[in-house]
């Protein structure tokens, strides 16, 4: 698989990653099998797929506990990415960025992947009771104590308070430029797909002209564009697709020509003995944004996995890019 390098570190991964999280949290909680997840683990990691990005909230700790046991006897081939700063109660999601606690916190994540070092380590949401300065400079820190390579921080939420005309990732850059300040940052995870495009308009150009990878967090769009969902199927009670605007009976079926475009240009590169597929179509737009962006589809099975590393060989044509451009923007939003 090709190699992309993260941050001004260089440190190489495969340009497609694997998304641990519905492994274990988040998604249909009848269908995560642990045996199944670590063989899609190990199929990641044969075809290239070498970036495994997880947190400690998903679960919580059980994703991490997981990889652990992937980890065990193939850590050398591994690019580790996990997360800190949410903690995940029964009804809600609380921050947590002060000091002490993210130290504790990388050594508890240490244990349970099974490793002596954490390749990127990302604030998943900056505490607003902590400046966000405090929290970055201990997680510096774990990276002078050889405890973590890199850092990196996850993009604000798409329901994340914005001031009036702001863009969607306004508050992420100002962020970035706060952080930046005390140590550099070497990834940024934003979620971006055809159907999703807001990082374009000033968060990947910020990545791209200060050397910061970037991580496609859902290039899937939650497994729409892979065109297998079926509008009105619906989705068990704790898979959050359940209360996502765009996962409506109505909001699918009116997004359906977003994944028929997607299989149009998947038929026109399909060649005797290679299908190829919507998804991959979707990931390989999301690679075509630049060098320094990794797309990081979320899988559970070894099918998935294997079918999402093959994107990595697909180049698109400018001609199918611009079709893709051309396809109509998703209905349903949080706004």
């Amino acid at each position: 698989m090709e190699r992309r390098t993260i941050g001004a570190a260089a440190l190489g991964v495969g340009a497609v990653g694997l998304g641990c999280m519905p492994m274990s949290w988040a998604y249909t909680g009848s269908r995560q099998r642990g045996e199944e997840s670590l063989r899609a683990v190990h199929a990641a990691l044969d075809r290239g797929s070498t970036l495994l990005d997880t947190a400690d909230m998903y679960g919580p700790f059980t994703n991490e506990l997981l990889l652990g046991r992937a980890l065990r006897a193939r850590r050398p081939e591994a690019f580790v990415s996990t997360k800190v700063g949410l903690l995940a109660g029964e009804q809600h999601i609380v921050a947590n960025g002060r000091p002490g606690y993210v130290k504790r916190a990388c050594d508890a994540s240490l244990r349970r992947l099974q490793t002596d070092v954490i390749d990127l380590y990302q604030l998943h949401r900056a505490d607003p009771e902590v400046p966000v300065e405090e929290t970055w400079g201990a997680m510096a820190e774990l990276v002078s104590a050889g405890k973590v390579r890199s850092l990196g921080l996850c993009a604000l939420g798409a329901r994340s308070g914005r001031r009036s005309g702001a863009r969607l990732h306004d508050g992420t850059i100002r962020q970035l430029e706060r952080v930046q300040q005390v140590f550099p940052v070497s990834a940024v995870e934003a979620e971006l797909s055809v159907w999703s495009t807001e990082a374009l308009d000033a968060l990947l150009p910020w990545c791209a002209a200060r050397g910061v990878g970037f991580l496609a967090a859902m290039p899937l769009g939650n497994g729409f564009l892979t065109g297998t969902l079926t509008p009105g199927e619906g989705f068990e009670p704790d898979d959050v697709r359940a209360r996502h605007p765009r996962f409506t009976a109505e909001m699918m079926a009116a997004n359906q020509p977003i994944v028929v475009g997607l299989r149009r240009i998947a038929r026109r590169h399909s060649e005797a003995g290679r299908e190829v597929t919507p998804a991959q179509v979707a990931l390989a737009w999301v690679l075509a944004q630049g060098p320094h962006v990794v797309p990081v589809p979320g899988a559970k099975r070894e099918r998935w996995v294997t079918e999402n590393a093959g994107a990595a060989g697909l180049r698109l044509t400018p001609e199918d890019l611009a079709e893709v451009a051309g396809l109509p923007g998703a209905l349903g939003s949080w706004e």
